[in-house]
């Protein structure tokens, strides 16, 4: 397990802040600024975990989008990155697809350190070694506008059903 992450840092702009529960337990403050970073044409981001979801790689299209550093986010829980749009079903669908042993695929939002956000497209493996899973890998590629404006609706109406 990781430590505790911080708190988000409030940033220079209208933010709204927001306290974040995880499925551990844990909460933080984080901000959105509803900003909006394009995603960067010809790269892939890739992470992989281990079994608890904490992070033991990152690539550099990875830090360079979150807007983390390297060391702030190797040995951090993935959700470091939880937008609060992200309804709790779909990590649990995600978490429960991977931990059968199936690839998941999904759009997700994700937040950054300065409180802006970016779209994906996901699809998450997991890392078989000797017959036994030891961890997972997610790459994520450039979603389309289209499918990005479907999984805004699908979400906010799952969050809604999750408050409600």
């Amino acid at each position: 397990m990781g430590s505790p992450i911080p708190d988000a840092h409030k940033p220079d702009m209208p933010a709204e802040q927001i306290t974040l529960t995880y499925h551990d337990g844990t909460s933080r403050t984080v901000y959105d600024t509803g900003i909006e970073r394009p995603y960067p044409d010809g790269k892939l981001i890739v992470s992989r975990t281990d079994l608890d979801g904490v992070l033991t790689h990152v690539n550099d299209a990875f830090v360079e989008i979150s807007g983390y550093h390297v060391d702030e986010l190797i040995g951090q829980q993935h959700y470091i990155l939880r937008h609060p749009d992200m309804p709790k079903a779909a990590y649990k669908d995600l978490w429960d697809t991977a931990t059968a042993g199936q690839k998941w695929h999904g759009y997700v939002k994700n937040l950054c350190k300065d409180g802006s956000h970016y779209w994906v497209y996901a699809t998450v493996v997991p890392n078989v070694r000797h017959g036994e899973t030891v961890g997972y890998t997610s790459v994520r590629r450039k979603p389309s506008r289209s499918k990005i404006k479907a999984a805004m609706a699908q979400y906010a109406q799952m969050k809604q059903n999750e408050e409600g």
